[in-house]
């Protein structure tokens, strides 16, 4: 299970995990380079916060730390420490360009793909909306006080959740509390969202991807708008498109029983195959 853009691990909803454990499967969380408990990429060089903004603002050219590539041989690397030869990968948002980049070029560790609210990297496709771009890049400063960090999390989760299906308020807080006790590093979160920037466009490695894949994607999604998972689709031979009227950028919990649907429905296929 591979999470997106400065998302934590945690962010994958333990009821979600559960029910896929009741089905028989093991599910692997991690953290991605750079948030949570793995390692911070600090090595690579300072960065001007302010100036990345405006830069990305401005759409200008952007040198990127690291690349999309690295963080899916993250995921291989993890594969080879756990000893395991193939699994079912699941991503979303950054998670899902990752998953691509996995299932295209390392085809033997891929059993099935399910792409969550993600897209190709397609330059012609509709952006996030002005004013949730601006909110992204103010999620890589740093506020002052432990209160102020949660706060600024709350905000992000209800800009970008799903209108038919909101969060309440108090669950959103006691998560984002959650993620700022274990990790706060925005700096990672600005190097994460430099290898997007710089990535190169998906669509013909995806035409690659042989392993079994479920699209899933949110009708009114702010942050990826839906014409990047159904530019997806497109490009993945065989891939099931499905369409979730209603859900925006995150997993609702009324929605759980639709994502386990789409992860055991790839993962099946594969085990016709």
């Amino acid at each position: 299970m591979i999470m997106g853009l400065g998302c934590q691990l945690t962010r994958w909803p333990m009821a979600l995990c559960d029910e896929l454990v009741s089905r028989g499967y093991r599910v692997i969380r991690f953290d991605n380079r750079d948030v949570g408990l793995s390692t911070k990429m600090d090595h690579t060089g300072t960065l001007d916060l302010a100036d990345l903004a405006m830069s990305f603002m401005m759409g200008k050219p952007l040198a990127a730390k690291y690349s999309l590539e690295d963080m899916a041989m993250d995921t291989v690397g993890l594969l080879d420490a756990l000893d395991i030869k193939s699994a079912h990968i699941v991503g979303a948002s950054m998670g899902g360009m990752i998953a691509q980049i996995l299932a295209a070029r390392h085809s033997s560790r891929v059993l099935s793909l399910t792409s969550i609210m993600s897209t190709t990297g397609n330059p012609a496709l509709p952006q996030a909306r002005p004013a949730i771009a601006a909110a992204s890049l103010q999620t890589m400063t740093a506020p002052a006080t432990q209160t102020a960090k949660v706060t600024s999390g709350v905000n992000w989760w209800q800009s970008i959740g799903s209108p038919a299906y909101p969060t309440d308020p108090s669950i959103l807080r006691d998560a984002a509390s959650r993620d700022v006790q274990r990790s706060f590093h925005p700096t990672g979160v600005a190097r994460q969202m430099l290898a997007i920037a710089s990535g190169a466009d998906r669509r013909a490695l995806c035409a690659g991807i042989v392993a079994p894949t479920v699209v899933l994607h949110g009708a009114q999604d702010p942050v990826i708008p839906v014409e990047g998972g159904r530019d997806t689709a497109a490009a993945i031979p065989g891939a099931e498109l499905r369409i979730i009227p209603g859900m925006g950028h995150d997993i609702p919990h009324e929605l759980i029983p639709v994502f386990v649907d789409a992860i055991t429905t790839a993962a099946m296929r594969a085990k016709k195959q």
